[in-house]
């Protein structure tokens, strides 16, 4: 008798009561029901994947080969017409059945009975997932009832276009080949979404007889079966007669083409991320074209500096409003393996030389300790051990901050940096982004500024965008500062954004020293090798800076405009220095080839006047106006209000005839004229007139006159070496002997008589060049000078060493 089945409210009794009556059944279809609900392996594919990074249109840029040598991505959907291609060839009631198809089924099992053999296998693209899934073992009558078994829980788990995907990302296509992508790749050089029909058609056939793909081997069956295949296409109405015959016209694949590497230095930097073994695909913000011209321009530019002995280069492009990266090119490509070709230059700390000038600029002024045009002094200095000096080993007494930034000057801002501090600055980088400073700023002291500490390419330029984004972003804000504006660069295109923190003071420079200082690197120039001053120009305004290490082992070029920052590094990876290796001479190049391929809407930054002010500031000095300057009235940013008033600027009381300087102990006010002059002290004089003819010195005191104290501006001469020095160290000559130390003086008036005394002992006197080599015995010293009009100068020094017995 039929059973009849009660009522779903009496279900459960009416299973109780079948397994009272058959539990040895009910227990069997529960077991066989629980494995067929776990049978599927989790993850289904334990394989280890390729690493793939992919531009922000999903197009290739490089991919790198699995963990157990086989180039297999990481699975895709499946474009149509390949779709179409392995649904008519392997599996063409795919879409309709539930994972096995009882006709093919039955078809095969007819076939391999009438051929006595085993001709057909019948299985589904589903089947051999699973078969794929699990490891491809051998072909028997079991192992087909368990992937007819597997298949249908597959379908339940797994849409179509899902499974097809699987299928496509895990088919074997010869060699070291798995997957359809690689093989598209490896093949014919394009994304599976380019193939043609022939393509895709060859690709189809190739998983049921991957040896087929081998050049010089059974390519006569490959090609009928694929335009078999083409045909059966044409007959089901998904091509026309001519683009049929078209398709069986195109030729076969030849031997294996090596994929797209574009960026294998960022995908390295990307694969640290993950675990070797799972693989990943990477969708960058990268641009596929940009990163192919900078490729382009970074190779060409290497090969004509490696006659030089320099091999490496690198190139970074962000854009600024958004911070993504849009090209990366961690070395140059050609490089060659004995060269660091492998090393990523841009994320690889390098010795900053010049580079963070800039910052320092920008935040002085922000501080209010500077003004653009603010004289900063330019003379020999020594700070403790500490000696730094200028490019060209010249100096120019004083010289405007602007100006000290364009040329690149060391002195200034070392003393800048000082007046600053070298904690504070310490800190100001690390909110910028720059992340290559753990140490504490003792460490680095006032060489930080000129290249005492490291940074790498990618966060030096994220920063100069992130000035930039500030800067073009002010008046969109109403005047308010984003937290973000010096964010972390976006290597990821899905990467989100962050939300605006808005807030009235900057965690960086303001709008307003930003502008003034990217004013100021429109106009950046630098010695040449040559000894002359080379000034770049482009019909695209760029703020832009060079930079060169200590030993020529390192030279930037980083530029920003509204849209992009540019950064470039130029050198060797192992570090070897190279003569004439200077940022403005090989960097720079290849900087403003760089912004030439990139669009250019021609717009600049508006100065941000809501951050600015009209203030009176002195002609000649830069300083705010004092009493005694002829003023101007420019824009400064408001912070500028803070600085000093100008320190140059004196009312000298002179003779009747101008000729002399008096006082009231030898003339009477009504006798005197009084007159405003732009006075510098001694040394600053010594090196400001040289480049300054049209300066002039305050005329002297009348002979009439007697001596009063007198400030440095006021003195007649100052020392230039030892300065502010109480100790000194002599080197040693080739022949053990200790050098001699050259004592050196700066006269108003060189031609005036200067007397040198040491420790109270005669040695001569000098006119013009104002200079004595002396050889002090270890010890302390004092050292006397005297002029011909009674001007006195003392200062105390030792000499260290071991004294000789």
């Amino acid at each position: 008798m039929p059973l009849k089945i009660p009522p779903l409210r009496n279900g459960l009794s009416f299973f109780i009561k079948i397994g009272r009556r058959h539990p040895k059944t009910l227990f069997t279809a529960i077991t066989l029901a629980m494995v067929w609900l776990f049978c599927l392996p989790r993850p289904l594919f334990d394989v280890p994947l390729s690493f793939v990074v992919e531009d922000e249109d999903g197009h290739l840029l490089s991919a790198r080969i699995a963990a157990d040598g086989q180039w297999r991505f990481p699975p895709a959907p499946v474009p149509q017409r390949y779709a179409d291609c392995v649904v008519a060839f392997e599996d063409k009631r795919f879409w309709y059945h539930p994972g096995v198809d009882p006709i093919g089924l039955a078809r095969a099992l007819w076939s391999n009975l009438q051929r006595g053999r085993k001709v057909s296998g019948g299985s589904t693209l589903t089947m051999q997932v699973i078969r794929l899934a699990r490891g491809n073992p051998p072909r028997t009558v079991w192992e087909k009832m368990v992937e007819i078994f597997m298949a249908t829980r597959l379908e339940l788990t797994y849409s179509k276009r899902e499974i097809l995907s699987l299928y496509a990302a895990h088919a074997p296509f010869g060699g070291n080949v798995v997957g359809l992508e690689a093989a598209c790749w490896r093949y014919f050089g394009k994304s599976p979404e380019a193939l043609s029909w022939a393509e895709a058609a060859t690709l189809a056939v190739l998983p049921n007889s991957p040896a087929l793909i081998h050049p010089g081997r059974n390519r006569e069956r490959l090609l009928q079966k694929r335009n078999r295949l083409l045909e059966r296409l044409r007959q089901q109405g998904k091509l026309t007669d001519d683009a049929c015959a078209l398709a069986q016209e195109e030729p076969l694949p030849e031997a294996p083409l090596p994929l797209p590497d574009l960026a294998p230095h960022l995908l390295d930097r990307l694969a640290k991320r993950q675990p070797k073994r799972s693989g990943g695909r990477f969708q960058t913000a990268i641009r596929q074209h940009w990163q192919r011209q900078m490729t382009d321009i970074a190779d060409r530019w290497q090969a004509l500096y490696r006659g030089n002995g320099v091999h490496n280069l690198a190139i970074v492009v962000i854009e600024v409003p958004s911070g993504l990266v849009r090209a990366y090119v961690g070395n140059a490509p050609n490089a060659g393996a004995d060269h660091g070709e492998q090393v990523d230059i841009v994320a690889a700390p390098r010795s900053t030389g010049s580079i963070l000038k800039p910052f320092l600029y920008a935040m002085a002024m922000e501080d209010g300790l500077l003004l653009p045009h603010g004289l900063l002094e330019d003379v020999p200095t020594q700070m403790g051990h500490y000696r730094p000096e200028n490019f060209r080993a010249d100096y120019d007494g004083v010289v405007a901050a602007h100006r000290a930034l364009a040329r690149s000057l060391n002195v200034p801002f070392v003393r800048l940096l000082q007046d600053y501090g070298v904690e504070k600055f310490h800190f100001d980088l690390q909110r910028l982004g720059l992340s290559t400073f753990p140490k504490p700023p003792s460490h680095y002291g006032l060489s930080l500024i000129l290249g005492g500490g490291e940074a790498n390419l990618l966060e030096v330029t994220n920063a100069y965008a992130g000035m930039a984004r500030r800067l073009d972003a002010w008046y969109d804000r109403n005047g308010r500062y984003d937290a973000y504006d010096f964010r972390p660069a976006q290597l990821l295109a899905n990467m989100p954004s962050p939300a605006p923190r808005l807030q009235p003071q900057p965690n960086g420079p303001g709008a307003a020293a930003i502008w003034f200082a990217f004013e100021a690197m429109q106009r950046v120039e630098r010695p040449s090798g040559a000894g002359e001053w080379e000034v770049f120009q482009n019909s695209r305004r760029v703020a832009w800076k060079t930079g060169t290490s200590i030993g020529f082992r390192d030279a930037w070029a980083i530029g920003a405009t509204p849209q992009y920052a540019v950064g470039v590094w130029v050198g060797n990876a192992d570090g070897e220095g190279r003569s004439g290796l200077i940022g403005v001479e090989v960097a720079a190049p290849v900087l403003f080839d760089a912004f030439n391929v990139l669009p250019n809407n021609g717009r600049w930054f508006d100065p941000p006047y809501d951050d600015m002010t009209r203030a009176p500031v002195c002609r000649q000095s830069g300083y705010r106006a004092g009493p005694y300057c002829e003023a101007d009235t420019p824009w400064i940013p408001r912070k500028g209000l803070l600085t000093p008033v100008c320190p140059y600027h004196q009312l000298l009381h002179l003779s009747a005839d101008g000729q002399w300087q008096v006082n009231s102990d030898c003339a009477q006010p009504s006798d005197m004229l009084h007159q405003p002059w732009f006075v510098l002290p001694p040394l600053q004089e010594h090196y400001y007139i040289r480049r300054n003819p049209a300066y002039r010195p305050p005329p002297p005191l009348h002979p009439n006159c007697p001596q009063q104290t007198a400030t440095d501006e006021h003195r007649p001469m100052q020392l230039i070496y030892p300065r502010d020095l109480r100790r000194i160290y002599v080197p040693i000559d080739l022949d053990g002997q200790p050098s001699r130390v050259v004592f050196q003086l700066a006269h108003r008036r060189p031609a005036t008589e200067v007397f040198w005394h040491l420790d109270g002992e005669y040695l001569g006197s000098t006119r013009h060049f104002h200079q004595m080599a002396l050889l002090p015995p270890v010890g302390q010293h004092v050292l006397t000078v005297v002029d011909e009009q009674g001007y006195r100068i003392e200062q105390p020094f030792e000499i260290a060493g071991r004294k000789r017995r």
